[in-house]
């Protein structure tokens, strides 16, 4: 990298703007130049108001001291003061790393708190960097530039700013503090849950009575001969040669996440839900929610049980076409009568009307549609 000066005259004036430059090598020999960062305009005797000041630290005095820079071959003006001139040719750009948005991350991650609740459940022991700071580590990756914990140590800490945020040297990023950090958090896996479904209705006014439900797989190359969960099932990425594991997610309409599970590969949709409905009745209570799902999610027995009127649990899901070609003309002749509307999480519903058809788009086009448009009458 080189610093490079560009000569501009305005206004019967000189102007130097600098900004520093990396040379990229192309295929064939060739070289092309990239802007790194733009600095703008050196000092000038004629524009001491723009003059740029640089924090020099003065060992001696154990101090800053500011000081206003100016090219080695433009005399210092009269009235500078703390001022020093600066060989450009001699200037080196070493380990640039992305700062703004890693600090940035990790404001978010004290205005919800984090800090202090990890702070209470990983005590610090006689490890030599708290397990808060590995985890704020890890999360701040996973948000601006998602990879794996080796990828982390490898790479991602050493251009980052990360330990002057952290004020930690290198050890934070040890590969097996890293994966040991995270058998440490799913201890906590609930608790966290709660306490963010909290901090999102505080913070955003978030609404939690429609809850999105939906699975995926996510599959693996090798046998995987460690993980008892890790086995051969229906691949949603058309890899039945390899094993998979089946992840389950519930989120609002607006993404926020309530809960998830990571389950056998070879574990059936229709199988999954019970589990989940009783697992948030568990933790957030019983309530009037909506759950909209993909039709091949539920079963017909696990529906009869969510029509229960003593459980009151809504729900927004297709129809095989199949089935309504079939009972199409059973339905049409039944003395159908106007039911009572109910607007729940913004959605206008009959609840006796979606038992009965529950016919709805998919769940994808369900998650970029505003619900409030919705209406099954």
């Amino acid at each position: 990298m080189f610093l490079r000066s560009t000569n501009r005259r305005k206004d019967g004036k000189d102007h130097r703007y600098f900004s520093v430059v990396e040379n990229r090598r192309l295929p064939g020999g060739k070289t092309a130049q990239r802007t790194v960062l733009y600095l703008g305009e050196i000092n000038d005797r004629q524009q001491a108001a723009w003059r740029k000041t640089l924090d020099v630290f003065d060992e001696a005095e154990q101090r800053f001291t500011s000081m206003s820079l100016f090219p080695e071959d433009r005399e210092l003006p009269a009235d500078a003061i703390d001022s020093v001139q600066v060989r450009l040719s001699g200037l080196e750009l070493k380990r640039p790393r992305v700062f703004g948005s890693c600090w940035l991350a990790c404001e978010l991650w004290q205005q919800l708190g984090l800090d202090e609740f990890w702070q209470q459940r990983l005590p610090e022991g006689r490890e030599t960097v708290s397990w808060e700071k590995v985890l704020r580590l890890l999360v701040v990756n996973r948000l601006l530039d998602p990879g794996s914990e080796f990828r982390v140590h490898r790479q991602w800490y050493l251009n980052s700013a990360m330990d002057e945020l952290l004020e930690t040297g290198f050890e934070v990023a040890e590969k097996d503090r890293l994966y040991r950090c995270l058998d440490r958090v799913l201890d906590h896996k609930q608790e966290l849950f709660v306490y963010l479904k909290q901090k999102w209705a505080d913070l955003f006014g978030a609404d939690f009575e429609v809850l999105l439900y939906d699975l995926t797989s996510t599959y693996f190359e090798g046998e995987m001969e460690q993980n008892p969960k890790a086995r051969r099932g229906y691949s949603r990425d058309g890899r039945p040669d390899c094993v998979q594991l089946v992840i389950a997610l519930v989120v609002t309409p607006d993404g926020f996440p309530l809960a998830y599970e990571v389950m056998n590969g070879n574990t059936a949709d229709r199988a999954t839900l019970r589990d989940f409905l009783t697992k948030i009745e568990a933790a957030y209570g019983k309530a009037r929610r909506v759950w909209v799902m993909d039709r091949g999610i539920p079963s017909e027995a696990i529906l009869k049980e969510m029509r229960d009127p003593e459980r009151q649990t809504y729900y927004l899901v297709g129809t095989p076409k199949g089935r309504i070609n079939r009972d199409e003309k059973k339905w049409l002749d039944l003395p159908w009568q106007p039911a009572p509307l109910l607007t729940i999480g913004g959605i206008v519903v009959t609840a006796g009307a979606v038992a009965a058809i529950g016919v709805l788009a998919s769940l994808d086009v369900l998650r970029h549609k505003p619900l409030s448009t919705l209406r099954a009458e």
